[in-house]
Formats: C-alpha cells, sequence, structure tokens
C-alpha cells in the first residue's frame, strides 16, 4: 500500500477445529511472529499447536489480486526443496513466540565443535513460552524440539532474543519475574530480573542490545540495563496497565501501549515522555465514556522506523505515521490480540482471540535522506552523545526526534 491508503486484507488463516477440544476453549492466537530474515511465519494458533509456515505464503491462501506480485517476490525460490509447513504440539497453550536472530555466528559454531554433548543450535531456532512455565526451545528447519528451559513459576507471556546473534533469551512472566537464559550454554538461566508487582506482560530488546523493556498490569514501564541486568530507571505517565512495548529499528525510540487508550512515544535515554497518540472511536454509537472499548493490546514499530501499528479492544488496527499524531489508516479486525510487522516492510500480520491470523498491506516507503542519516547515527549514539556534538540545535533537534 502507498502511505495513506487502507489497509487491504491479503490473506487470512484459520485453524482447523480439533474434535477432541471445545472450539471455544484456549483458542487464542497471543503471539505471531516472523523470522528475521522474513523466511517463515510462526502462529500459536490455539490449543498447544504452534504452526510454522515458510514466507511467503503458497498461493492458495492468497487473493487472485495479489497472485502476480506476492510470486514476483520470493517465490521463484521456491523449488522442490523449499521448506514445508510444520506443527509443533507444544503440550501446553502457547502464549510467548520468538525467532532467533539469523545467522547464528560462526564462533558459535566453533564452539559447538568443542562441546558435542550440547546440542546444536547454530540453526534458526523458535522458543515457545507455555503455560505452565516452560519455555521449549525448536529447530525450526526440522522442527525438533532442541532445549526445555524450566524456571518460571507460571504462564510465560512473552519472549524476546538478542537481535546480536548471541542466543541470549529474555522471557517475560506471570510470575512477575523476568529471567535470562544463555542458549549457548545449554539453556543455563544466568539472571532474575524482579521488581514487577504484577503479570508481566511484554518484553523488549533494543537493536542495540544494551536495553531491555518489560511492561506488567501497572502504570509504569521498566527499564533494564541489559549488560548489567540493573534497573535503569521506571517510565511513569501511564493511568492503567501498559500491555505492549516495542523498540525503534534505532534503539532512540521506545512505545507504550495501555489499557488507557493510549500510546506514549519515550526517548528511552533520558525517559523524557515526547508523544502520546490517543486513541479515540470512530463510531459514535459506541459510548466513548468507556475507556475498555479502546483498550491497547498492541503496539509495534514498522522495520524502516516510519511507522507504528496498533491493536486495540475498538476493533480496528491502526497505522500510524511517526510524525503525525492522528492514524493515516485504518482496517476493521474482531478481536484483535497481536501485532508485527514483516521484517523487510509491506505487510502487517495480525492474530485474534478466535485463532485466525490476518495478513495486511502495509505502507511501503523510500525513506528520506535525512531518515536514514538518523537512523545510521542513532543505531551507535545516544541521545546524550547525539547533545554533546558541535553541531547546530536544529540538527540535534531532528536527531533525536525533537521535531514532531
Amino acid at each position: 500500500m502507498e502511505a495513506g491508503e487502507e489497509p487491504l486484507l491479503l490473506a487470512e488463516l484459520k485453524p482447523g477445529r480439533p474434535h477432541q477440544f471445545d472450539w471455544k476453549s484456549s483458542c487464542e492466537t497471543w503471539s505471531v511472529a516472523f523470522s528475521p530474515d522474513g523466511s517463515w511465519f510462526a502462529w500459536s494458533q490455539g490449543h498447544c499447536i504452534v504452526k510454522l509456515i515458510p514466507w511467503p505464503l503458497e498461493e492458495q491462501f492468497i487473493p487472485k489480486e495479489f497472485e502476480a506480485k506476492s510470486r514476483s517476490s520470493k517465490n521463484d525460490s521456491k523449488g522442490r526443496g523449499s521448506p514445508k509447513e510444520k506443527t509443533l504440539d507444544c503440550g501446553q497453550i502457547v502464549w510467548g513466540l520468538a525467532f532467533s536472530p539469523w545467522p547464528s555466528p560462526p564462533s558459535r559454531k566453533l564452539w559447538a565443535r568443542h562441546h558435542p554433548q550440547v546440542p546444536d543450535i547454530s540453526c534458526l531456532i523458535l522458543a515457545t513460552g507455555l503455560n505452565d512455565g516452560q519455555i521449549k526451545i525448536w529447530e525450526v528447519q526440522t522442527g525438533l524440539l532442541l532445549l526445555n528451559l524450566s524456571g518460571h513459576q507460571d504462564v510465560v507471556r512473552d519472549l524476546s532474543f538478542t537481535p546480536s546473534g548471541s542466543l541470549i533469551l529474555v522471557s517475560a512472566s506471570r510470575d512477575k519475574t523476568l529471567r535470562i537464559w544463555d542458549l549457548n550454554k545449554h539453556g543455563k538461566q544466568i539472571q532474575v530480573l524482579s521488581g514487577h508487582l504484577q503479570w508481566v506482560y511484554c518484553c523488549s530488546i533494543s537493536p542495540d542490545c544494551s536495553m531491555l523493556c518489560s511492561a506488567a498490569g501497572e502504570k509504569s514501564v521498566f527499564l533494564w540495563s541489559m549488560r548489567s541486568y540493573t534497573l535503569i530507571r521506571k517510565l511513569e505517565g501511564h493511568q492503567s496497565s501498559v500491555v505492549s512495548c516495542d523498540f525503534s529499528p534505532d534503539s532512540a525510540l521506545l512505545v507504550t501501549a495501555s489499557y488507557d487508550t493510549n500510546v506514549i512515544m519515550w526517548d528511552p535515554y533520558t525517559g523524557e515522555r515526547l508523544r502520546s497518540l490517543h486513541h479515540t472511536q470512530l463510531d459514535p454509537a459506541m459510548d466513548d465514556s468507556d475507556v475498555h472499548i479502546s483498550s491497547l493490546r498492541s503496539v509495534c514499530f514498522s522495520p524502516e522506523g516510519l511507522y507504528l501499528a496498533t491493536v486495540a479492544d475498538d476493533r480496528l488496527l491502526r497505522i500510524w505515521a511517526l510524525e503525525l499524531k492522528t492514524p493515516i489508516a485504518f482496517a476493521p479486525m474482531t478481536n484483535g490480540l497481536c501485532c508485527t510487522f514483516f521484517p523487510h516492510g509491506g505487510v502487517i500480520a495480525t492474530g485474534t482471540r478466535d485463532g485466525h491470523v490476518q495478513f495486511w498491506t502495509a505502507p511501503r516507503v523510500l525513506s528520506s535522506l535525512k531518515h536514514l542519516c538518523r537512523k545510521a547515527l542513532r543505531s551507535f549514539l545516544t541521545t546524550y552523545q547525539v547533545l554533546a556534538l558541535p553541531i547546530p540545535k536544529k540538527m540535534k533537534e531532528f536527531l533525536t526526534y525533537r521535531t514532531f
């Protein structure tokens, strides 16, 4: 889609209902995820099952008007040896999903040769967070279970790998803790982060691997150091439970979504609140006084860092441009729970309470040279380092996202 166009539904996947289950029970799609290279899509489709689907989707899933476009993109590479869809039976309701970065660093392969007793995880892997507090680690290509991580005492609600490829995994749980695991060391638990007083809903690691954000059923958000595993600061500003968080691709911005109907954009380095995006009712028949109608469920950044997507209880997927205070596009979706962008842009995946996954067109834009320069610089400069540069004030404001 072009900027300003409404998102179009590309495809919808629905689970086949196993007869032995009551279809209303535990059928939610709590998590959806693309592999970092864009070759796989994972979907917790309810009833303890995760589907691993090669991307792009096979043609039978895609409406006729999009077939030519999708075939010309990557389907040419799907030959006889193409990967097949896999079903992972996790034995428990699946709440969190995370793919490892790809490929793993060469040092990991060297290390594996000297430690043959440890499973070789120099491949693309998927971590699944389960209802009983377990985390299962799967090899994507084969669908084989590699590791089972134990430690949490309640539901593992979210998972996040360090983007650097070091195979450090962070898990967030209803037991009010976050735990850090090193999959290079047989899944050894290396740290427990305590301090939340409510269930931890979400965890997100900054792309530069320096910070970890965690959101619990509280009004404040915790920001942790990924180097020392200590609390840097609490971000205060929401009026109700914060349920979702995400960093921008250059680590310079953090967005948090709350039941208070607002997304807040923060500077994670200074703790400053830069902007609030309020979710107002579009349907006049709906009572705007009932805040819960617009309670947010999920927020995520687009891969180039110019857009946000949000899912709320008012049956809408919204797309926001970074520098505007109102959404640029809406799409109707019922019972939405989660959303994520395709890593190469152009598609948003959403999951629902009914166990469905929907794929929507997302804005495709060429980033301006100004934004590309900002993104490159902010990938290794903190806000304080930018402010210390001998450059004009307006340039500092642009580089620190203070111009909107």
